[in-house]
Formats: C-alpha cells, structure tokens, sequence
C-alpha cells in the first residue's frame, strides 16, 4: 500500500517537471526528464519485484508451515495407529497365550480323564476277572467255578479245620443251598458230614455222606465216607447196618486204606 502511494507520488512530481519545463527555463529538458521517468519505472519494477518476491516467500512460508502442520497431524495420526496398533498386538498375545493356557490345561485334563479311563477300565477287567468262571482241582476234580465260590468253599473249610464244627456245619449247608451244581458240592457233602458227625449229629451226618455217594461214587472221599457211615451205625448199636456197611465198602472200594479198615472191623465184628 505504501508502494503504492509512494509511485503515485514519484509520478506526479515527473508529471510536474515535465509541464514546468517549458514554463521553467532550464530546470529539466525533455531527455532528463525521459531518463528520470525510466529510472522511476525501474525503482518502481524492482519494487515490484520486491514485494512479489517477499509475497512469493510469504506464500511459501505459509505453504511450509500449512505441511508441516499437515505432516505433523498425520504423523501424530500415525503415531495414533501404531499406539492402537501395538495395543490389538498386545491384546492379542495376551489371548494367544491365554488360548495357549487353556489348550495345555485341555491337554492335561484329557490326560488325566485317559489315566482315569485306564484305571476304571482296568479296574473293571478285574471284577470281570474275579467273575469269570476259573478251573480249580479239588480232591482230584478239575473243574470251572466262579471266584466266589472258591473263596466260600475255602473258607468254611479252613472254619471246620479251625474245629468249630458248628460254624463249619451252617456255612456248608448254605454254600450248598447256594450253589446247587457247584463242582465243590461232593467235596462240601463230605465235609459237612464230618462237621455233623464231630458235632455228634449222627443221623445228618449219614443222610449227607449218602448223598455224596450217590452223586460222586468215585470220589476220593467217598470210601471214608462209608467208613463213617458204618461207625456212626455201631455208635447207635445198629451192628447188621454197619457189617452190611462195611462189606458194601470192601466191594466197592477194595484197594483203599478205608476197606482195610473196614476189613479189621468187620473181622472184629464176627
């Protein structure tokens, strides 16, 4: 603006020499006054310049502060983002190793239900193992009973050779009663005879003896148990029953050291 009005002045005071010249003798001629116009022009151009070139900087200035603003938003944008960035990658490394944690609690927790599994399942084998059939010998009979059964049997028989023939006697009669066609039922028969006749239940005694024949006449047993038989019969004086006894115990079973006896008795008899 100062410029400006400072050209306009220059001008009108060129403007004035020039008409004065004619009326002022010898002031300026017409070439000064060509001369101090141009020179005026040029101060005038190059102020000009000036002020365009100090505009061009000011714009430049002002473009360069306007990007580096515009730069420093973005790069506090961006910084923004690889904040939030870093955080979502925090974030999910804190979930990976929390889905890590849970997959080895998984891996462990599963181990241990197949550890479980193993010992139900081995358990199980067990019982199914104590419920099978197995194969005993007993007094030279092989055959299959249940793991019960032998456990029962062996137990009331280690009751009567304990002596307590009573006991002995009440557990034999209900291994029977509970095991019909058990394998261990002529061995049983014997000796709940004998639990009987050591009870003095001579009359029972005889009664299981006889069954025991009857059903397994080839025992191992069964000579002693006519043996017994015959002297349950001399206890009750029933002398004819026990020679018929005794004879019945030499045909039937001559070469045992029960029909030796029976052959000294009977010999003792006559």
């Amino acid at each position: 603006m100062r410029v400006a009005t400072f050209v306009r002045r220059v001008t009108a005071l060129a403007c004035i020499a020039l008409l004065s010249g004619t009326a002022s003798a010898g002031l300026f001629d017409d070439e000064e006054a060509r001369r101090a116009i141009l020179d005026l022009r040029q101060r005038v151009e190059a102020i000009k310049a000036d002020k365009a070139d100090r505009s061009d900087r000011v714009d430049l200035e002002r473009k360069i502060t306007e990007e580096t603003q515009r730069s420093t938003e973005e790069a506090t944008q961006l910084k923004r983002s690889l904040l939030d960035l870093q955080n979502q990658l925090e974030a999910n490394r804190a979930e990976i190793a929390k889905l890590r944690g849970q997959n080895e609690q998984l891996a462990r927790d599963l181990s241990e239900i197949q550890r479980r599994q193993k010992d139900v399942l081995g358990a199980l084998e067990d019982r199914l193992r104590k419920l099978e059939p197995i194969s005993v010998t007993v007094d030279g009979r092989e055959f299959l009973a249940d793991p019960s059964e032998k456990r029962d049997y062996e137990a009331n028989l280690a009751v009567f050779r304990k002596g307590e023939f009573v006991a002995a006697t009440n557990g034999f009669v209900d291994f029977i009663n509970r095991n019909p066609q058990s394998g261990y039922r002529p061995s049983a028969l014997f000796w709940l005879g004998n639990a009987q006749y050591a009870s003095k239940d001579c009359k029972s005694a005889v009664v299981n003896f006889r069954n025991l024949i009857t059903q397994a006449p080839d025992h191992v047993h069964a000579p002693e148990a006519l043996l017994t038989i015959a002297n349950c019969q001399l206890e009750a004086k029933e002398t004819k029953g026990a020679r018929k006894t005794f004879e019945e115990l030499i045909s039937a079973y001559p070469a045992t050291d029960a029909a030796n006896a029976a052959k000294d008795r009977l010999s003792r008899l006559k």
